[in-house]
């Protein structure tokens, strides 16, 4: 008949933290047993034409070190010195509290893992060279230079919102990334604000963005009798301006249409009484614009006809509704008339009456 042994108090804690924070036994002890091995080679020197390995009793966690020649594993010999109980303790203490961080780790950027591409609100703690370290609740983010709005003068204990964007590994591990300045804020940000964005009614098909100074949206219904700009701008304008006080950058909202040509047009706004034509096959668009609306289609440096070529996929060149069309080389030239100067010299001269 079998006796059962009791567990020790080595066995029931090292069992009950493994348990607990999701970390294999077999895992601690291996890493147990390769940091009592480097704490002894650093503590007491090794013979260079021998081998060492630990021993570890699970059950009652005694420690041994045992060395052999490097080519006869058979002659084991224990070198355990004197008090070395007490270090492997402590060792095994350590190695035990950073498995319990290395799990919980884990487990955090597990679960922000499944929220990329969602909001989340942080407070900047640090900075980190060119580097803003993060507050985001259960951990600390990273916001990257690439991440960061120039316009915006960060400082510490400031509260903002930001996206989640990637689990990236850096020279510190793996580390969630996040940002204020990915064209998916805003997207996001309209999930939020608006309901029919966030139910799928309302969808957002293409965004170009300058971030901390303008962004250009287009919207597109899936629902019959559903407006996708006036559910977006919201009555009184109270959807689309809690997204613009957030990121403060201009946003236009303008609606997504299959048409090249219709999708162009409303990209150029605010400019109005567009006439475009495109070259689909190229992706290339020549839009004119009437005199007096000719610096709102081009906008400021460029920036609204630039916003409008991202937007839509297009090279647009904008040109004044009395300019000249560009002629087609590869249309022959038609031959000129011949002047009436010509056409007189060639009648027969009147005969006078005498």
């Amino acid at each position: 008949m079998a006796i059962n042994k009791p567990r020790t108090e080595f066995a029931l804690a090292l069992n009950q933290i493994c348990s607990e924070h999701g970390i294999e036994p077999e895992v601690a002890i291996s890493s147990i047993k390769e940091a009592m091995l480097a704490a002894y080679r650093r503590d007491f020197g090794v013979d260079e034409e021998k081998e060492y390995e630990v021993t570890l009793n699970q059950d009652t966690g005694e420690s041994r070190i045992l060395a052999y020649p490097l080519e006869d594993a058979e002659k084991k010999t224990d070198v355990t010195p004197p008090g070395f109980g007490r270090i492997a303790a402590q060792v095994a203490k350590q190695v035990l509290l950073q498995k319990i961080r290395e799990a919980e780790k884990k487990a955090v950027l597990s679960e922000y893992s499944k929220r990329i591409g969602t909001l989340v609100s942080g407070m900047v703690l640090r900075f980190d060279g060119p580097n803003i370290v993060i507050d985001i609740g259960r951990t600390e983010a990273i916001l990257l230079p690439l991440e960061q709005i120039r316009q915006e003068h960060y400082h510490l204990n400031q509260k903002l919102t930001f996206l989640i964007k990637e689990i990236a590994e850096t020279g510190k591990g793996e580390q969630v990334i996040v940002s204020r300045a990915d064209p998916g804020l805003v997207e996001a940000l309209f999930k939020r604000e608006v309901p029919e964005v966030s139910s799928g009614a309302v969808e957002i098909k293409a965004i170009a963005r300058e971030p901390g100074n303008r962004t250009k949206i287009a919207v597109f219904s899936r629902q019959t009798g559903v407006d996708p700009v006036g559910s977006c701008v919201g009555q009184k304008g109270v959807r689309v301006q809690a997204v613009i006080e957030e990121l403060n950058e201009k946003i236009d909202i303008i609606q997504y249409s299959d048409d090249p040509k219709r999708f162009i047009v409303a990209a150029l706004s605010p400019a109005e009484n567009i006439e475009v034509d495109f070259d689909e096959k190229n992706l290339s668009a020549v839009a004119r614009a009437p005199e007096d609306q000719l610096s709102l289609a081009i906008g400021k440096e460029g920036q609204n006809v630039r916003l409008a070529a991202k937007l839509t996929g297009f090279k647009i060149d904008i040109q004044a509704k009395d300019a000249p069309m560009p002629k087609d080389e590869t249309k022959p030239a038609k031959p000129a008339k011949p002047k009436a100067a010509k056409k007189a010299a060639t009648k027969k001269p009147k005969s006078k009456k005498p």
